[in-house]
Parts: structure tokens; C-alpha cells; sequence
């Protein structure tokens, strides 16, 4: 699956999660990855497990019955310098870069494998969150094999 730049934003910042996710599933939905109802789903999946990964990385994406409402796979990438915490203030979880994912049938699943292999090293994490340029971003995720 290709990286599309008009679904990449950089520097962006949010007040908390919820934001974050609503971001992001806004962005599928005016790209017309999804179903408006999409975003509620995203924001519903979060509630029943975290979409935080660990090493600074949130994958946001909507339940399982939600999938009827993806019109096709697209994937959101988006750079928050500042952090937005995924968890409480006793235990925060901090994501620098989000990925808002709609996916058809099991697409899904193969774009989570391919970022969680990417992410697995934070130095590829930290070269995301420094990314100048939606160009530099879909650079570093192509190198993924």
C-alpha cells in the first residue's frame, strides 16, 4: 500500500487523545477513505483498548464492526512535536507520531505489520518525528521491506 502526502501533516498538536484521533479519522474521511461514522468507531476503539503502541507511536483505527464503514484502505500519518498522551497523568503514554488507519478486509493488518517493524527501532521513531517534509516522511516508511 502506497503512502498518499495529502494524508501526511506535520507539526501538528493536539489538547488529548480524543483530538488526536478525531484528526485523524477527519483526514480519512475527507479523503474518502471512510464513512463519517468512521470517526466515532476510532474513538470507541481506543475506550475498549489503547491504540497506544509503546515507543512513542498511536495506531488509531476504528472497531471490528466498524470495517463496514471503511470505503477503502488509506492510512494518516501525522507528526505531533510536542507529544499528546495516550494514557493518564499517573501513567502517561506519549505518541510523537499517530497513524490512522482504515483498512479493507485484512489491508489492515499488513500496514500494522509494516509500521510495527518500522517503529520497533526508535531511532527510526525519532527521524519520523524530525521529518521536515511529507516527501522525507514517505522516504523513511518506504524503506520498509
Amino acid at each position: 500500500m502506497e503512502f498518499q502526502k495529502d494524508l501526511i501533516k506535520l507539526n501538528q498538536a493536539f489538547d488529548n487523545k480524543e483530538a488526536a484521533i478525531r484528526f485523524c479519522g477527519q483526514m480519512l474521511f475527507q479523503g474518502g477513505y471512510v464513512e463519517e461514522d468512521y470517526i466515532e468507531a476510532m474513538i470507541q476503539r481506543n475506550k475498549e483498548l489503547s491504540v497506544y503502541m509503546g515507543n512513542f507511536i498511536a495506531i488509531p483505527h476504528g472497531t471490528d464492526a466498524a470495517k463496514e464503514k471503511v470505503i477503502k484502505s488509506g492510512i494518516t500519518i501525522v507528526q505531533v512535536p510536542d507529544g499528546v498522551n495516550f494514557g493518564t497523568e499517573e501513567d502517561p503514554q506519549v505518541a510523537t507520531v499517530l497513524f490512522g488507519i482504515a483498512g479493507i478486509g485484512d489491508e489492515h493488518l499488513q500496514i500494522i505489520q509494516k509500521i510495527s517493524i518500522f517503529c520497533a527501532d526508535i531511532d527510526n521513531v525519532v527521524k519520523l518525528a524530525d521529518a521536515q517534509s511529507e516527501d522525507e516522511v514517505v522516504r523513511l516508511l518506504d524503506s520498509v521491506e
